[in-house]
């Protein structure tokens, strides 16, 4: 019997990434004169890729980019933030420990993020945090990202899972779209980045921390599932 596989968002459920992703962006946004966009105004961009996030950040500041615009500030994008992509960003408290818990149970444990994969896996490294997974899947792996259901099932393959043995962890609609799409149980964190509430989202569970991950994987899977 193939191991259980969690799969995991990565931005706003993992890895706390905002200050560093508002980092960047402000910077572009500077750039071209705009007033740079507060705190609390970083869970209505991301989500859905790097480019989409540039896109709505511009549209809050009030400017329309062409998309010859687009590409020539998407580039500065990501060479600042792949230049400072780990300044400030820090995982949540209690991640690495709910992760060791899973691991030493049996379970694979899988990144599935809209972040570029390099991006992903560049991340992952200076945090120190690469060893811990057995695939990373980026908004570019596949033909499609998430919501769509191929990256978390690509995902799973990569595992040598099956997906009746296996779960999300994400923070948004788009986690959980795309969980429903793989037809996948999925626990959604509410302190990650969304404009909705996750309690309003449906999913199957919601958690406020990552010690409650573990029982809410328990009652979704069955035990005899989460002790793998």
């Amino acid at each position: 019997m193939p191991a259980p596989i969690l799969v995991f968002d990565l931005d706003g459920t993992l890895v706390d990434t905002a200050p560093d992703l508002l980092a960047s962006l402000n910077t572009v946004l500077e750039a071209r004169s705009l007033g740079p966009i507060p705190m609390d105004g970083l869970s209505k961009l991301v989500g859905q890729g790097a480019r989409v996030m540039l896109q709505r950040g511009f549209d809050m500041a009030g400017e329309h980019l062409d998309p010859a615009e687009m590409e020539v500030l998407f580039s500065a994008f990501l060479e600042h933030y792949s230049q400072n992509i780990a300044v400030a960003s820090r995982p949540f408290p209690g991640m690495e420990t709910a992760l060791d818990r899973f691991s030493e149970a049996g379970w694979k444990l899988a990144v599935c993020t809209n972040k570029l994969e390099g991006l992903a896996r560049k991340l992952l490294e200076e945090l120190g945090m690469t060893s811990r997974f057995a695939t990373i899947i980026g908004g570019d792996t596949f033909a499609k990202p998430k919501p769509d259901a191929m990256p978390i099932l690509g995902a799973i393959d990569r595992c040598g899972g099956d997906p009746s043995r296996a779960l999300m962890v994400g923070d948004s609609i788009t986690d959980i779209d795309a969980a429903r799409a793989a037809r996948i149980p999925v626990i959604a964190v509410d302190f990650g980045y969304t404009p909705v509430p996750v309690t309003e989202l449906g999913p199957d569970r919601v958690i406020s921390s990552f010690d409650a991950l573990w029982p809410a994987v328990q009652d979704l899977a069955g035990t005899e599932t989460a002790q793998a």
